[in-house]
């Protein structure tokens, strides 16, 4: 994969957001397991949002067949992140910075590509994406 994310790369939903540094294939057993993990550490606190969809079939041949016979069935499916991608978005009114930087670590674990946390109190450029300043826009 060349290139980087040209969608998905501003923080739209939350204040904190997980973004992806290099390409690869994120698996939706490896979405569910981050998600699952940055749920459990902020508890009932905030919202979550998955950025990412595995919207692609990978498919694989049973053992120990042998060659031709058409292809494989899907197997699995997985997200393809290329570089900046947004891959989870977090926010609420009591996640603060301190909060959801951990859950994010505990979620980048999970992960097969690099990522990195931001926050769009910190970006201004980022902040003028998110849902809740379009609305101070318009008033």
């Amino acid at each position: 994969m060349r290139g980087v994310a040209s969608k998905g790369n501003t923080i739209a939903f939350g204040q904190f957001a997980l973004q992806a540094q290099d390409c690869g294939w994120v698996t939706a057993r490896q979405i569910e397991a981050s998600r699952r993990a940055m749920t459990r550490y902020i508890k009932r606190g905030g919202q979550i949002w998955i950025r990412i969809f595995p919207d692609k079939p990978v498919t694989m041949r049973p053992a120990e067949t042998r060659m031709g016979s058409g292809k494989g069935n899907p197997e699995f499916w997985v997200a393809v992140v290329k570089p900046g991608r947004i891959l989870f978005e977090m926010g609420g009114e009591d996640i603060t910075e301190k909060i959801a930087k951990e859950a994010m670590r505990l979620a980048q674990y999970k992960l097969p590509v690099k990522t990195k946390f931001i926050s769009s109190d910190k970006n201004p450029e980022l902040k003028k994406y998110s849902k809740k300043s379009q609305e101070e826009v318009k008033q």
